[in-house]
């Protein structure tokens, strides 16, 4: 029976990955067919997508919660304003994911081996350390609040968030087909059970801790390019941690097409409430999540998929009154 159900979801789950490859090529011809706007409208979605691909990449597979993800979008950021008028915008993003890197590595070392709540405590409590932290150090060392950063066109940074896109869905489908993404699974179903068979869970997390943290800084390195100017709240703004977890929710975390669907439906609307109804924007937006938690515990890709399921029962049903 589950190879049966496996063989007949197959046909349903190629349709939005289907979707996703011609989205992806249209993408790379949108710079030259739209208004400057929309290209910087879709390059926020993009960053928004990474963001949220990366965070379902670990807490989507673990089941660990991570809000960090402020905290490597952030240095990203600063990396460009350090670097940026030395290093081209290929070498920023990888020193900024590098950084970003360096510090999931750190604190996957001291924190993975916690579970649940104190998890998640810890990761956005590191968020606001760090906020803290570049802040005292700018003001008593270089009298200033923040930095003016060296700025690329909106086409460059386009491009750049869309390569890396591109790279990071690569990099999902491989890790996914690995042992190494069988392992991730094993300890979402069972931490203990996974490493009474030999898996060392810790490592695990770490690795990929910080393989996700990689592409979230590279994100904030390209996307500080775009802003004249940068300080540690506009940096290290919680919204960069909470809004992604909020995305993949309202997408579909079991699915890879869910992070990527929910971040683009999400973003845009973020885009259009706070343009056009900016006083009621955090109102309406928390609304919508309530209802998505309510109505699709699974996500849009969950609800489609329940749909078609129960089309096909029904027509199996008919089929064998038929019979």
């Amino acid at each position: 029976m589950k190879l049966l159900r496996a063989y007949r979801e197959k046909p349903v789950r190629a349709v939005p990955a289907a979707a996703v490859v011609l989205i992806l090529i249209l993408l790379g011809l949108l710079p030259g067919m739209t208004p400057p706007y929309t290209t910087i409208m879709v390059g926020s979605v993009l960053m928004y997508i990474i963001l949220s691909l990366c965070w379902n990449m670990f807490s989507g597979a673990t089941g660990y919660i991570s809000l960090a993800t402020a905290a490597f979008f952030g240095l990203g950021v600063y990396a460009s304003a350090f670097l940026g008028g030395t290093l081209p915008l290929p070498a920023l993003m990888l020193v900024g994911g590098a950084a970003a890197s360096v510090l999931a590595f750190l604190i996957g070392l001291i924190t993975l081996r916690l579970r649940g709540v104190y998890f998640t405590i810890f990761t956005l409590g590191i968020v606001k350390l760090l906020e803290q932290l570049i802040l005292y150090l700018e003001i008593h060392f270089n009298n200033t609040r923040g930095r003016f950063v060296v700025s690329h066109s909106y086409t460059e940074v386009f491009y750049a968030l869309y390569v890396l896109l591109i790279l990071l869905l690569a990099a999902i489908l491989i890790i996914r087909r690995s042992r190494f993404g069988k392992a991730l699974i094993c300890i979402a179903e069972g931490e203990d059970a996974a490493q009474h068979i030999g898996i060392n869970a810790t490592m695990v997390k770490v690795l990929a801790f910080t393989i996700s943290a990689f592409a979230m800084g590279a994100a904030g390195a390209a996307m500080a390019t775009r802003w004249s100017y940068i300080d540690p709240y506009i940096a290290f703004n919680a919204n960069y941690s909470f809004l992604p977890v909020l995305m993949v929710i309202f997408g579909g975390s079991r699915y890879l097409p869910g992070p990527i669907i929910g971040a683009a439906i999400f973003a845009y609307l973020q885009e259009l409430l706070t343009t056009r109804f900016p006083y009621i924007y955090m109102l309406a937006m928390g609304l919508i999540m309530i209802a998505a938690i309510l109505f699709m515990p699974r996500g849009i890709l969950g609800l489609i998929y329940d749909g078609v399921r129960k089309i096909h029962k029904r027509k199996e049903a008919k089929a064998d009154d038929g019979s």
